[in-house]
C-alpha cells in the first residue's frame, strides 16, 4: 500500500511475475502502475507454468536469481510460506534463499484453503486507503472477479480484523520469519 500515498520521488519499485496468460500479465502491469502510480517503476513479466511451478523449481530460482544480481531490494512483498497455492508456497520457498539480507514481508491472499495464519508486521491502513485500495483491485484484476472468495466484504473484513489486531481502522498483515534491526554502528 506504500504506492498509493507516496508521493516522494524516488520510490523504485520491480514487479516480477512468473507466470499468468497474456490477459492475466496485462492485469498485473495495469495493476502495477495503478498501485505505484508515482514509482519508477520496472515490471518483468516469465511465462513459467501456471500451476506448475514446483515441478520447475530450478528455472523459479534462476528468475530469481538473475533479479536478485540486478537489484538490491531495501524490501521485497511476496507469498506466504502458508499458503496453500503450489506456485505461491514454491515462490515463498525460493525467495528467503535467494535474497537472505532483505526484508521479506509475506502477504495474505485470501481464498478457500483457508491459509492466512497469524501475522507478525502490520501496516495500519485509514478508511479511505482501505476503500482505494479495494476499488484498484476491483478495477486491475476483473478476470479474479469470477471467484467466490473475491468480494469486497472478505477483502474490508480482512483489512478490518487485521486493523483491530493494531487498533487501527484497517491494515494490511504480513508474515515475517527473520528482521535485522541495523543501528549504524560496527
Amino acid at each position: 500500500m506504500l504506492g498509493l500515498t507516496d508521493s516522494q520521488p524516488g520510490l523504485q519499485a520491480r514487479y516480477v511475475l512468473l507466470t499468468g496468460s497474456a490477459d492475466r500479465q496485462l492485469e498485473a502491469r495495469e495493476a502495477a502502475r495503478a498501485f505505484l502510480p508515482t514509482a519508477d517503476l520496472a515490471i518483468e513479466l516469465h511465462d513459467l507454468p501456471e500451476g506448475r511451478l514446483p515441478a520447475v523449481w530450478g528455472q523459479v530460482k534462476d528468475v530469481l536469481e538473475k533479479v536478485a544480481q540486478t537489484c538490491l531490494p531495501d524490501v521485497i512483498l511476496a507469498p506466504s510460506r502458508l499458503d496453500a497455492h503450489q506456485d505461491h508456497r514454491t515462490i515463498a520457498e525460493i525467495v528467503p534463499t535467494v535474497f537472505r539480507d532483505q526484508l521479506y514481508l509475506e502477504y495474505e491472499i485470501p481464498k478457500w484453503e483457508g491459509d492466512l495464519g497469524h501475522p507478525t508486521v502490520y501496516f495500519p491502513l485509514s478508511t479511505a486507503l482501505a476503500r482505494r485500495k479495494l476499488e484498484l483491485l476491483n478495477k486491475c484484476f476483473p478476470s479474479q472477479r469470477r471467484r467466490d472468495w473475491w468480494d469486497d466484504e472478505v477483502f474490508l473484513g480482512i483489512a478490518r480484523l487485521r486493523g483491530v489486531e493494531c487498533r487501527a481502522p484497517y491494515a494490511e498483515a504480513f508474515h515475517c520469519a527473520k528482521s535485522v534491526i541495523v543501528s549504524g554502528r560496527a
